[in-house]
């Protein structure tokens, strides 16, 4: 661009700018209004969508028993997140909202990469990665609820000879022993055993579910302790607090391997990662990786591996998982 071009450009772009400012035109008001109303009419429709697909799928699941196949595994992964991060999501709008964003992702590596098909094998890497990410935290956010639960069972449990709603609201009485994650569920326990006029039995069952199945022993013995008390049958829920013991000696090991597996793949990731920059520094390399087909080639594929390795990375450990979470 000229010298004298630039100049034109920018004197024209003032004196719109200035006109409209001085006769107060509007000019792209109207413009940015349709818009506006396009994007409002395209999530009315899209919410209305979604929410026949829920009602829909909330009535199959219902009738026919979910079979166990990839579009099971992504919607109780998706199903899980949300719970997790309190996302204010249902399955179908959590799934149309990725699909948005998969396509902006996608648009936006194209103007990089100038390849489509190239761009959407990048897209899709990506997409595993940030997914795989959101599943590691949402595992840390459930670790730290089974010990917020494990905590409350040691403290109620030495107190349950008196009985397990008297022992919960001597606990209750004090801030520091029950965590405010789970706090609120045996706040609605005790109420709905005062006030509400449910039997233990149904009170229990729904903190049950509201804790979810590392409390279901507690459930148990407390209901035959509530129903079926007889001396000395107190001691059963002493069982429980050498469970946690030992859980929690089994998750720390877990803990401290998972903790290598990560820092060891962070560690080589970050190596290749440099090293590719460092790279970049020569000119001829930079030209081949970034302008040549077989160097966004080599792009993607790079980017691919990073990212499914900490996919299998993460999944390897859910696996290894498996046995302590189904004992708790």
């Amino acid at each position: 661009m000229s010298t004298t071009l630039a100049i034109s450009l920018a004197l024209g772009i003032a004196a719109f700018v200035v006109v409209n400012a001085m006769f107060e035109v509007r000019f792209f008001q109207g413009t940015g209004r349709f818009f506006l109303n396009l994007l409002d009419t395209l999530a009315e429709h899209l919410g209305k969508y979604n929410t026949k697909r829920y009602v829909e799928r909330i009535k199959r699941e219902r009738i026919v028993k979910r079979k166990e196949n990839i579009y099971a595994k992504y919607n109780r992964m998706v199903e899980e997140l949300i719970i997790d991060f309190n996302l204010p999501f249902t399955l179908e709008s959590f799934t149309s909202l990725l699909c948005v964003v998969f396509a902006i992702t996608v648009l936006v590596v194209v103007t990089f990469m100038h390849n489509v098909p190239l761009s959407l094998i990048v897209a899709v890497s990506i997409f595993v990665g940030l997914l795989t990410y959101f599943v590691m935290q949402s595992k840390a956010i459930k670790a730290e609820r089974m010990e917020n639960i494990m905590d409350a069972e040691d403290i109620i449990c030495p107190l349950a000879r008196e009985g397990v709603l008297v022992a919960i609201k001597k606990v209750m009485e004090s801030e520091e022993y029950i965590r405010p994650g789970i706090r609120p569920y045996f706040q609605q326990f005790i109420d709905n055993c005062e006030n509400n006029g449910y039997s233990f039995k149904q009170a229990i069952t729904l903190l049950n579910r509201q804790l979810g199945p590392k409390f279901d022993n507690f459930t148990k013995k407390a209901i035959v302790f509530e129903y079926n008390e007889r001396k000395g049958m107190a001691d059963i829920f002493l069982d429980i607090v050498e469970e946690n013991a030992v859980l929690r000696e089994i998750n720390a090991k877990k803990d401290r391997i998972f903790r290598k597996m990560n820092r060891d793949f962070l560690i080589k990731t970050a190596i290749i990662v440099l090293f590719f920059i460092y790279a970049l520094s020569i000119e001829q390399f930079r030209v081949f990786m970034l302008a040549n087909d077989w160097g966004k080639l080599i792009n993607t594929l790079m980017i691919s591996v990073i990212c499914i390795s900490f996919a299998r990375c993460q999944a390897l450990q859910a696996n290894l998982g498996v046995g302590s979470d189904q004992s708790k």
